[in-house]
């Protein structure tokens, strides 16, 4: 078996940091047929989630996946991300957070036989959709989401981990 990826263990890390510092941990991901999610706010082969503790509930940030409910549009829907597809974590108040590059999905033998049992993976296999991919592989937070009073140079950009 081979090395565990650092990937899911930087993303609880940094929602974590945004966590304890007040800030709402945003998640940029590469739609595709492994994601669950509503495809009504996809743009571009992305969704940016907001996993803040108050947008989720049932919050797993897992190895393989990334599963929660949360309400998209006034309806409660449950989402599934696999961590290989996510591109960004950032904490939506000041920029700060990390890029990744997104690789294709590929289910462990671990994960095979967890989807086999999970209740939000079995809802996937059910209700999942293709969604063409982008060209873009990571998120840069555009100026337009800078808050009130931040000056939008002076953001930390998202650094690309491979």
């Amino acid at each position: 078996m081979g090395e565990t990826s650092t990937k899911p263990y930087l993303i609880r890390a940094l929602h974590e940091w945004c966590t304890d510092n007040g800030y709402t941990p945003y998640l940029t991901v590469q739609v595709d047929a492994h994601t669950l999610v509503p495809l009504a706010h996809v743009r571009d082969g992305q969704i940016t989630l907001n996993v803040g503790t108050l947008a989720t509930n049932k919050l797993v940030l897992g190895n393989e996946f990334i599963e929660f409910q949360a309400r998209f549009s006034g309806v409660t829907e449950n989402v599934l991300v696999p961590v290989s597809n996510v591109s960004a974590i950032y904490a939506r108040e000041t920029g700060a957070g990390m890029g990744f590059e997104v690789q294709p999905y590929e289910p462990s033998e671990a994960a095979a036989g967890e989807e086999d049992t999970g209740a939000a993976s079995a809802s996937a296999s059910a209700a999942l959709s293709s969604v063409p991919q982008s060209d873009a592989t990571a998120v840069q937070a555009s100026d337009d989401d800078t808050p009130d009073g931040d000056e939008p140079n002076k953001r930390p950009r998202l650094t690309i981990v491979k």
